[in-house]
């Protein structure tokens, strides 16, 4: 299973990368596409660090910043929508993943809490 998650969050980060790619120069675009690159891009690396662990505990600690960072780029790729940066159709498909990733990891975490 960890191999599936780790292609699908590996997948999102590129998208989050390619999306960033085409925001407008304006301000307000690349201090959001920053921010959505950190966090979206952080979401897959501290799933892989998780993965990696070292113990139980170094586990659910990177699994639960993997998803306080994916609920991060969520609320990015929101702004972006809601600002009217780009059209909603746009952000359409990545924000749909952004949840779904986001409820994935929050259920893991909550197992992993639960099997400590």
């Amino acid at each position: 299973m960890s191999k599936e998650i780790s292609e699908r969050l590996y997948k999102f980060a590129l998208s989050i990368v390619k999306l960033v790619r085409t925001l407008p120069s304006e301000l307000s675009a690349r201090e959001i596409g920053k921010q959505l690159i950190r966090s979206g891009t952080s979401v897959a690396a501290n799933y892989e660090e998780a993965i990696a662990g070292f113990s139980k505990d170094d586990f659910t600690y990177k699994l639960s910043t993997s998803f306080k960072e994916a609920k991060e780029t969520n609320l990015w790729l929101r702004l972006l929508r809601d600002s009217g940066i780009v059209g909603p159709n746009i952000v359409e498909d990545v924000t749909n993943e952004s949840v779904e990733i986001t409820n994935i990891l929050g259920k893991s975490v909550k197992t992993a809490k639960q099997n400590k």
